[in-house]
This record gives C-alpha cells, sequence and structure tokens, in this order.
C-alpha cells in the first residue's frame, strides 16, 4: 500500500471514541512489509486536543493529495481505495512509458465489436 503513497498524515484527538480506524490503519502503515514497499514513505501521526475528527490524508507519488474521514471510513476501505488508486497510476504510467496517450479512448463503435479471439463452439463439439 505504501508503495504508492509519498507521505501519510494521521490526525485525531486520543480521547475521541472514534479514532479505531486511524490506529488500525497507523498499524498497517507501520507493519514491516508496508515499510519495506516504500521506506522512503513519510508516515506522521498529529495528536489534537481539540474536537476535530479523525482524518487520514495520503498523498499519491504523482502528488495528488486525498483525504479520508476515519470516523465514517473503516481502515480496510481506506487501504482498497488507496490500493484502486495506485493500481490506476500504475497503469497510467505504463502507458506514458510506452508514449500513449492517456487516458485511453476506445470508440463505441469498438466497444461493441465481437471479440474474435475466441471461436465459438459449433454444435457437434458441444454433444460430445
Amino acid at each position: 500500500m505504501l508503495k504508492f503513497l509519498s507521505k501519510v498524515k494521521i490526525e485525531f484527538n486520543a480521547l475521541d471514541p472514534r479514532i479505531a480506524s486511524c490506529m488500525e490503519f497507523l498499524a498497517q502503515c507501520n507493519a514491516p512489509k508496508a515499510k519495506e514497499s516504500n521506506p522512503s514513505c513519510q508516515v506522521q501521526v498529529k495528536r489534537r486536543t481539540d474536537d476535530h475528527t479523525p482524518q487520514i490524508t495520503v498523498t499519491f507519488v504523482n502528488g495528488v493529495e486525498q483525504s479520508y474521514d476515519a470516523t465514517s471510513t473503516p481502515a480496510h476501505n481506506i487501504r482498497t481505495m488507496i490500493l484502486e488508486k495506485g493500481q490506476y497510476l500504475e497503469t497510467e504510467q505504463m502507458f506514458r512509458e510506452a508514449g500513449e496517450k492517456w487516458p485511453v479512448i476506445i470508440p463505441d463503435d469498438e466497444l461493441k465489436q465481437p471479440f474474435l479471439g475466441i471461436k465459438p463452439k459449433k454444435a457437434e463439439e458441444k454433444k460430445q
């Protein structure tokens, strides 16, 4: 998960009963496997003393920043969203390195064409 991120900032008030998601996400970030995937990713913890809701803010390697409300979003869902966005970034990078335009726009008429890589089975083959 950290391999797609350059920075993680976790903010919460330690006395707030809604910090479970923050704590679980922090544990995931501090796991050896996660740290090995991107040792240069900065993980910052900001302990607040006000009523600010628990929040997780991540900065992706391309500089895009995304904030998550940790009171209503479980850590697992945040991790899943990060992985999905990271896979999208990897795909984008792959296309750009290959000299292709991004995003790839497929014309409607091509989307409706049959896939020629699979031959339909003949009626005789189905009976056997």
